[in-house]
């Protein structure tokens, strides 16, 4: 790999993760400033509160700093009645609001949720009756009278209680209160939003851009992709590829070809007892440089996939790149959790590595359908894609348990229990059990074939067939078939008559 066009490719990648997070973020900032009312502020939706005591209240709100700006933050409260009864709102600092509240049974509002819409209360007990809160001095900021009601209040450091009431001090509260927001630097949203997006727009473009020469150049300097004959018709299940002679069998299905990717893997002998303990540790360099070079793939996929649309055909480049970063990802998995089939460490490269135990290859289509990339990776694979997801994926569920809680259970993919069986028993026996062996591998090769499909390297429908051994199976199509015995004739018998 030549180091250059693996720097463009590294910086690609951040460029164009740097250049959506702000696309994003402008993209949010521009949507936050639609959403404000005439008036500049965010709003709530008008919530419903009620007690049977003499006082709503908020918990404790705590605003750290000196020196805050007094017109950072705005906030406004508006609380509306449905009793008839003159409603009372107002806002004091924490330690004043206890003294009045002291001994009086009132309310504290702990939550309040949106979906499904749902309020948590702390009821505190008490005998004593409260005054008038109008008659009070302490309030920062208070409203009371029939009708909606409104304060604003502009952030102050210190302890802060909001106190909702009937105007009379009587108990039973049933109010509908709605919070809102206004921010100082709210005027300067809409630009910077609008700043943000232009600005990720432009990273993203030009990460994008680099990624994509970057996955070009380290494909165009790599080996000849295998040639292969691409099927006529090829698609959905009986669309396979005729590899080898042809021969006079027409009764073969395309169940029965090899397909056009293929994976082997040959298992090592004298592996370590305990070398797998410590390979999730080994592999991270792997994991990280690999995190990048996956980046370019999808984004090379979705470029190869627009030019298959229009010209029918898989740019080489790109080709002989993905198929890299597969064959790099499946000597790692090879090495790793997905067979423990070697512990020889996985070079760093994109290229065939005729010494090392693992390796992948993908036929080239001369030629694949202009329409057919726009279903197969999603429509026609959805058999596949749960048979491999039952291979990989595990299984949870929800099961209820006391007081309203759950517990989450779940179970470990097929394949990761075949390769922690075949680890155990490596550990105490120093053998990998072959026929285990064998059957891990066969599993790996029907998620590649799948991946292969998927990501638009062919138009060959992947067999339904668990394939084990490290590898291919030879294609029945290959063998010569037997010619069948010669007929004789026999001769009359000769006539007996006198």
């Amino acid at each position: 790999m030549k180091p250059g066009f693996v720097v463009m490719l590294v910086f690609g990648t951040i460029l164009s993760l740097l250049g959506f997070s702000l696309a994003v973020a402008g993209t949010v900032g521009a949507a936050a400033g639609s959403t404000r009312d005439d008036s500049g502020y965010f709003t709530t939706p008008a919530a419903p509160l009620s007690t049977e005591a003499y006082a709503l209240t908020s918990p404790r709100m705590a605003v750290e700093g000196e020196g805050v700006p007094s017109d950072l933050v705005t906030l406004r409260l508006r609380a509306s009645t449905s009793n008839g009864n003159d409603v009372f709102v107002g806002i004091a600092p924490q330690a004043d609001v206890d003294r009045y509240l002291a001994g009086v049974n009132h309310t504290e509002v702990r939550t309040v949720t949106g979906s499904p819409f749902r309020v948590g209360y702390r009821d505190i007990p008490g005998n004593a009756v409260p005054g008038a809160p109008g008659d009070q001095s302490f309030w920062t900021e208070s409203a009371e009278g029939s009708g909606p009601q409104q304060i604003t209040w502009r952030l102050d450091p210190g302890n802060w209680a909001i106190v909702v009431m009937n105007a009379d001090a009587s108990p039973g509260v049933d109010v509908a209160v709605q919070a809102g927001a206004h921010l100082g630097f709210i005027r300067y949203l809409g630009p910077l939003a609008v700043g943000l997006l232009l600005l990720g727009v432009s990273l993203l473009v030009l990460g994008l851009v680099l990624t994509v020469f970057g996955a070009i150049g380290l494909g165009r300097n790599g080996p000849p992709p295998a040639g292969g004959v691409p099927a006529a018709g090829a698609g959905p299940p009986g669309a396979g590829i005729a590899a080898g002679p042809a021969t006079s069998d027409t009764s073969d299905t395309s169940d029965t070809r090899p397909y056009p990717a293929r994976l082997t893997g040959t298992l090592d002998e004298g592996l370590s007892r305990w070398l797998w303990l410590v390979k999730w540790i080994l592999v991270i360099p792997h994991v990280v440089v690999l995190w990048f070079f996956w980046f370019g793939f999808f984004v090379t996929t979705v470029v190869a996939g627009v030019a298959i649309l229009f010209t029918g055909r898989y740019p080489v480049s790109l080709f002989r790149y993905n198929v890299g970063v597969l064959r790099w990802s499946w000597r790692v998995a090879f090495y790793s959790y997905s067979a423990l089939g070697t512990d020889r460490y996985p070079p760093f490269s994109l290229e065939p590595a005729a010494d090392y135990p693992a390796d992948l290859e993908i036929d080239y289509p001369e030629h694949l359908s202009h329409g057919l990339v726009l279903v197969k990776s999603w429509l026609l694979a959805i058999p596949h894609l749960l048979v491999v997801a039952a291979f990989t994926g595990s299984a949870t569920s929800w099961q209820s348990g006391d007081w309203g809680r759950g517990v989450t259970t779940g179970t470990p993919s097929l394949i990761g229990v075949l390769v922690l069986i075949a680890a155990v028993i490596l550990l105490f026996t120093d053998r990998y059990r072959r026929g285990l062996f064998d059957l891990i591998l066969g599993i790996d090769r029907w998620i590649f074939r799948v991946f292969a499909y998927t990501a638009l390297f062919r138009d060959d429908y992947p067999p339904f067939r668990l394939d084990q051994g490290p590898a291919e199976p030879p294609s029945r199509n290959a063998m010569p078939l037997a010619s069948p015995p010669a007929t004789q004739t026999m001769p009359p018998p000769a006539s007996t008559a006198p």
